[in-house]
């Protein structure tokens, strides 16, 4: 009898859901960055945002990492879906850098130019997954290497404060179970989400105004960030027990039915390589500094612009426009796996019989 096909895998839309409003925020993060010199609410929403929407991102790739192994074709879709996407990526935003800025044209794949770090990072944790896997605390090394990371400067090639300080995200990722998300669907848990979103924002008005803003950026060391090592490594625990409260809030507020956006949840990795061009070039026209902008209903403009902008780069228009690049096929890249030969058993000498059950 014909062994019957295995039926399809069916997609969970509670990821998709979350992708897709957290590519929201990160498109809205860098469309109203213009406004917060003048604009409080805009500042506060900047460094409300930065708290945790990339540790969102890393913690829900974490957990689709689970299973990586270097086997299967796995290793082929982590050259094409990172590696290629990088060298592209990074080509076109170096150019983009040279036209805007007018400096020296350059290009530098050990130093990720604007939001190419992402992918950069993305594919040094994922190489590092069996790793992690093999580890008997490995979130509790996580953390380790990433606050030791922090008491000293490291080389900016490879953004490597970035690689080393938020592999955690990456790691609590891997660390996580199915039970852990079936937690969050709980009515109260939902709307305790929702209260910690709604304080989080509330508290970013007050840190607006007591904290340095480039502690989202996690690429700065301690000292480079005026403190002293003691603080610094406070500071760092504070965000990342930070930015977990408010990834599980804002995961338990996520729809878990089929939505309308579900299938653009699919297809966020073309809105977030891609929108930096608009961003650049509103920066470069300096259109997010003119003065009928620099109010809230300017701000909630912006906002609504960069969903619009965010929805249509994950549209079907754009990924067929721009499949080439973000997720090229490379099949001719690639061979079938080489083996090591076998080693060639010893022949018996001549007149001497092999001895029993050889």
């Amino acid at each position: 009898m014909p062994t019957p096909p295995k039926p399809a895998k069916v997609r969970d839309p509670f990821f998709d859901n979350a992708k897709f409003l957290a590519i929201l925020l990160v498109v809205a993060g860098h469309t109203i960055v213009g406004l917060r010199s003048k604009v409080p609410a805009a500042d506060a929403a900047y460094i409300y945002v930065y708290l945790f929407h990339m540790p969102l991102f890393i913690v829900i790739t974490g957990y689709f990492s689970r299973n990586f192994t270097f086997g299967g074709g796995k290793a082929r879709k982590l050259i094409t879906n990172l590696g290629v996407p990088y060298v592209i990526f990074e080509t076109l935003y170096s150019i983009v850098e040279w036209q805007v800025t007018g400096n020296k044209f350059s290009i530098s794949l050990l130093n990720p130019v604007y939001l190419t770090w992402f992918m950069l990072a993305l594919f040094m944790w994922r190489l590092s997954t069996p790793v992690w896997q093999q580890i008997r605390w490995p979130l509790a090394v996580a953390v380790a290497i990433s606050l030791i990371s922090y008491t000293g400067p490291l080389s900016g090639q490879l953004d490597m404060h970035r690689v080393f300080g938020l592999v955690p995200f990456y790691v609590l990722g891997l660390c996580l179970k199915p039970e852990h998300f079936e937690f969050l669907r709980r009515r109260w848990v939902r709307i305790s989400g929702a209260a910690v979103l709604a304080a989080g924002y509330a508290f970013a008005f007050y840190a607006k105004d007591h904290m340095n803003y480039k502690w989202m950026y996690w690429r700065d060391s301690n000292k480079a960030l005026g403190v002293d090592n003691l603080v610094g490594t406070g500071m760092r625990i504070a965000m990342l027990l930070s930015a977990v409260i408010l990834v599980a809030a804002f995961l338990a507020v996520v729809p878990r039915r089929r939505t309308w956006f579900t299938v653009l949840g699919t297809t966020t990795i073309y809105a977030y390589l891609l929108h930096g061009f608009l961003v650049k070039y509103l920066q470069y026209k300096e259109w997010d500094h003119v003065d009928w902008l620099q109010n809230v209903p300017g701000m909630i403009l912006m906002i609504v612009v960069a969903v619009g902008v965010a929805t249509f780069l994950c549209s079907k228009p754009t990924v067929k426009a721009f499949h080439w690049a973000v997720e090229p096929s490379m099949s001719w890249a690639f061979t079938s796996l080489r083996r090591p030969a076998a080693k060639p058993k010893p022949k018996p000498e001549a007149g001497i019989e092999p001895p029993a059950g050889s």
